[in-house]
Formats: structure tokens, C-alpha cells, sequence
């Protein structure tokens, strides 16, 4: 258990405080038209478009802890190295087509160029991937911790800071509560880094009480692992994240200047988190459960006040995602699963994602409360549904990429099939042929399939002439 003083209580009770109103003050000047709803007006500027994308980014931030506890700077290599590079792809090769096509979400995009099926099943895939789950399950557990509450009041809580506000306001309450978020997790992680050089010792000292391997690019993990975590990066180009803020971007311009200033604060909290984590491994040597390892290594080191600021950043930094996560679920239920696909449209699409945030908010709450692990929700997420959207998303924008609409069906079903099969006959196979991971076998299948269907679209295109 973590020892707080009522200063280190009154502050995060203050910023949840100072979160809602924010939240609610912003959802005030809302206006309910579905481009403001959704988009808050397509007018986002350079500045706001950098500190919500930044803030988003981090919402696993007790999953980084704990790995670079577990394995040392391979947390940056896996975690922060090949965001880098595929967000600066992302930037220079997508982000100005993605805001030039003025549409709302992928399946949107993905219903022009492939046709309905693909476009609704894309939809359930990313509804499923943009889950909350995770980060709500963050912040139950760390209220738990914190107030000696029960994880699922835990839960409600954090499904409630992170949706009441985005319910009236939306995407303009996520973006002003993103910012005020922005500045506490550095403020936080800022603060802790400064202590631990200051009390608990320099470089030298890291090096004196690490293990060798942490300090190694791989973490004594194989190539193959390193690779791995690569692919699951090529996430980013389809990340309906990156697309919601392109789509709301004053324009081109914005959207990509503002994703490739944002790699360069990324680059700076990354330094913040990895070098909290390498002290925490140093101070803490052998921790029972590493997931822990920020919050009980700020409770060494921090004195009252400072703790309470430090859980605050920890706050910010997994709402900051939780939020903008709940709001793409629910704009996904809303605009690309309900009102496209046979539901009433004397509704808005604006009272379908209000529905979507409920939706979304409730089986996170679930899914959180019964599976109690974040890696393992990421893993099973990421791997089934990751694989067969990322080259549909290429060829939506690159015309020389794109397959016909059967094509991207088969791609998306085949793609997301294959790796729940591997994991299902993963235990009663060889040993020579366990260690390939599942994404690596979907991205496969889909590769394949993606690859007939450029060379059948050509042939058939080259046949009718």
C-alpha cells in the first residue's frame, strides 16, 4: 500500500475536480451540429493539435512502468523507437490526404473505396480496438489503491471522469480536458526524475545497479521478439486516433507539422518514463508485481505534496487516452455500426455515439473487471484485430495498394481468423514453430490475400482492354 498525506489526497481530488470542470465548461460551448460534435468543427489548430496528440499517446503508462522494470531501455526500443518512424511515415505520406478527404472515421473512408461489408466490419474490428478497457482498468486499479475502494467501484469511477463530460460535449471536451492533462503528466514525471537524480543518484548509479541486460537494446530477448513489436507499430497507420485528429485539423498542413512536433515531445516523456522506470528497478530490486513499479518507487522517494502532483500525472496521462479512446468507440458505434447499417435515422449521429460512449464505457467496465490484465488485453486485441486493416488502410489512400471490396472482406475476416486459430492450436504445436507470434502469422495471411488481390485487379483491369 502507498502511505498518502491529506495534502497528497486534497491534490488528486483536485485535479479530478479541476478535470470535470473543465470538461463540463467546455461541453457547454459546444455546439451540437455533427461536425462540431464529432470534429470539433474541423478547425483545430497547430498548437491544440500537438498537446491532445501527445497526451493521448501514453495512456499505458503502469504497462510502461512495468516493462522497463521487467527488461530496461527494450521498453523504449519496442514502445517508443518504431512509433517514431511509423508516425513520421504517417505524417508525410497520409496526414494531408487523410484531412483532404474530409470525412468523419475509416470506415467512412473504407466504405468509398471498398464498399459496405468491408466498411462494417472494419467498424466492429476498430469499435473493439479502440476499447477503453485497458485504461479504465489502470485508473480503477490505481484508485483502489490510492482510496482502499473496491476495483469495481474503482471502475465506475474512472468510466465516469472519463465519459460524463465527452457524453455533452464531445470532441471538444476531450480536447480542452487533453490539454490541462498535457501539462500535469509532465509536470509529474518531471518532478520525479529531478528527485531521483537529486536523492537517489546519477547515471553511474543506474549503471551500478542494473542488471546487465536492461541496459541492452534487446533486454536479452530474441530478434524475433523485437521484431514483433515493429509490426504491431504498423498499428499507427491505422490508428483511428490519428485519423480523428487529421479529420479535425484546420487543414493539411496542421495535421502533418503537428504529428512529427509531436514525435519530438514524445521522444522527451519517453526520456521522462524510461529513466523513472531504470531508477525504480535500481531502488526497488525485486518487486512482486512490477506493473506497480511507478507507484511504489514515487512512494520512496517523493515527499508529501510532490506524491500526490506525481499520482496526479499518472491520472492525466491514462485519462488523457481513456477518454479520447471512449469517444472513437463511441463515434465508431455511432456513425459506422448504427446509423449506416439499418437503424433509424430519424436519430442523430450524434445520439448514436452518445449511445456508442455508453456502450463502450459498460463493456469496458466488464471486460476490465473479469480479464484484470492490461498486457493481456493488448496482446488479444492487438493480435486478432490489427492484421487485417493496415494494408486496406494503404490502399485507400495509394490507389496502386487497393484491392476490390471481396478482396478486402476476405482480407479483414482471413486476417483476424488465422490469429485467433493460432492462438487457439498455439499450445499443441512444435516447439521449433511456437515462437512465431500471432500478429506475425495474420499479417501473413493477409499480405497474401491483399497481394492476389492487386495482381487479380490488374489482370482483370489489363483483360478488359
Amino acid at each position: 500500500m502507498v502511505n498518502f498525506s491529506l495534502t497528497d489526497i486534497l491534490i488528486i481530488a483536485g485535479f479530478f475536480l479541476v478535470l470535470l470542470i473543465i470538461g463540463l465548461l467546455a461541453a457547454r460551448r459546444s455546439e451540437d451540429t455533427s461536425e462540431n460534435f464529432l470534429l470539433s468543427g474541423r478547425k483545430v489548430g497547430l498548437l491544440l493539435f500537438v498537446l491532445t496528440n501527445v497526451s493521448t499517446w501514453y495512456g499505458g503508462i503502469l504497462g510502461v512502468g512495468e516493462f522497463t522494470y521487467t527488461s530496461g531501455i527494450l521498453s523504449w526500443i519496442t514502445q517508443g523507437l518504431p512509433y517514431y518512424i511509423f508516425a513520421i511515415l504517417f505524417a508525410l505520406f497520409f496526414a494531408e490526404k487523410v484531412r483532404n478527404s474530409s470525412l468523419y472515421t475509416i470506415p467512412d473512408k473504407i466504405e468509398i473505396v471498398y464498399g459496405k461489408i468491408p466498411a462494417l466490419i472494419s467498424a466492429v474490428f476498430i469499435f473493439v480496438l479502440v476499447s477503453p478497457a485497458p485504461y479504465i482498468l489502470m485508473t480503477g486499479a490505481l484508485l483502489q489503491v490510492i482510496f482502499n475502494i473496491p476495483l469495481l467501484a474503482g471502475l465506475i469511477i474512472a468510466l465516469i471522469f472519463s465519459s460524463v463530460y465527452l457524453i455533452k460535449g464531445g470532441y471538444r471536451a476531450d480536447l480542452i480536458t487533453d490539454v490541462f492533462q498535457f501539462f500535469v503528466m509532465f509536470a509529474g514525471f518531471t518532478i520525479i526524475v529531478i528527485v531521483s537524480f537529486a536523492s537517489v543518484g546519477d547515471f553511474n548509479y543506474l549503471i551500478n545497479n542494473l542488471p546487465p541486460e536492461h541496459l541492452s537494446l534487446t533486454g536479452g530477448q530474441s530478434p524475433l521478439y523485437v521484431m514483433v513489436w515493429f509490426l504491431i507499430a504498423l498499428w499507427t497507420f491505422a490508428d483511428p486516433g490519428f485519423h480523428q485528429r487529421c479529420y479535425a485539423a484546420k487543414d493539411g498542413k496542421t495535421a502533418k507539422y503537428g504529428i512529427l512536433i509531436s514525435v519530438i515531445f514524445w521522444f522527451l516523456f519517453d526520456f521522462l518514463t524510461t529513466t523513472t522506470g531504470l531508477f525504480s528497478k535500481a531502488y526497488l530490486q525485486d518487486l512482486p508485481d512490477p506493473v506497480l513499479a511507478f507507484p511504489i518507487y514515487a512512494d520512496k522517494i517523493l515527499s508529501s505534496g510532490l506524491k500526490g502532483l506525481f499520482f496526479a500525472a499518472l491520472f492525466a496521462t491514462i485519462i488523457s487516452t481513456s477518454n479520447s479512446f471512449l469517444f472513437l468507440s463511441g463515434t465508431t458505434f455511432g456513425n459506422d455500426i448504427m446509423l449506416k447499417f439499418g437503424f433509424s435515422k430519424k436519430r442523430s449521429v450524434n445520439f448514436y455515439t452518445k449511445i456508442g460512449i455508453i456502450v463502450s464505457g459498460i463493456i469496458s467496465v466488464l471486460l476490465a473487471f473479469y480479464v484484470k490484465s492490461v498486457i493481456s488485453i493488448w496482446y488479444m486485441i492487438g493480435s486478432i484485430f490489427i492484421p487485417g486493416i493496415i494494408l486496406l488502410i494503404i490502399g485507400a489512400y495509394y490507389e496502386k495498394f487497393k484491392v476490390s471490396g471481396k478482396f478486402a472482406s476476405a482480407e479483414l475476416i482471413l486476417g483476424s481468423v488465422s490469429v485467433a486459430a493460432w492462438l487457439a492450436l498455439r499450445p499443441y504445436i512444435d516447439n521449433g514453430f511456437r515462437v512465431i507470434e500471432p500478429m506475425i502469422v495474420g499479417l501473413t495471411v493477409s499480405f497474401i490475400i491483399h497481394l492476389f488481390g492487386i495482381l487479380y485487379r490488374r489482370f482483370y483491369s489489363s483483360s478488359k482492354k
